[in-house]
């Protein structure tokens, strides 16, 4: 799965998520973009899900009619520490998301 990791995720993440493609919003050029552009890239670039901290993003977006999914992380903060325990419930919703969905990712 091709994942984007939001600016509010460190792209420490990528080392933890085995079996996928991962990529920053800093490593595609895209920083300072707005969250409705944001995923309109995402989607054009083939990119299967967005990973973010942004809480409001789906009441903000239209996120059925994008071909891609969000996934946002409910964690203390963005410290890879407090993100490293939301990873086995991500590498589980990672397995069933669908397209134009949102799903929040909480520690079990």
């Amino acid at each position: 799965m091709k994942l984007l990791l939001d600016e509010n995720l460190s792209h420490r993440l990528r080392a933890h998520l085995p079996g996928h493609e991962v990529f920053s919003v800093k490593y595609m050029g895209w920083r300072g973009i707005a969250n409705g552009q944001l995923l309109a890239k995402a989607a054009d670039a083939g990119f299967d899900a967005v990973l973010s901290m942004d809480a409001g993003i789906e009441y903000e977006q239209n996120l059925s009619s994008l071909p891609c999914a969000v996934v946002i992380m409910e964690a203390e903060s963005n410290a890879i520490e407090h993100l490293l325990p939301l990873l086995p419930s991500l590498l589980d919703a990672l397995q069933t998301l669908r397209p134009r969905t949102c799903v929040r990712v909480r520690q079990t």
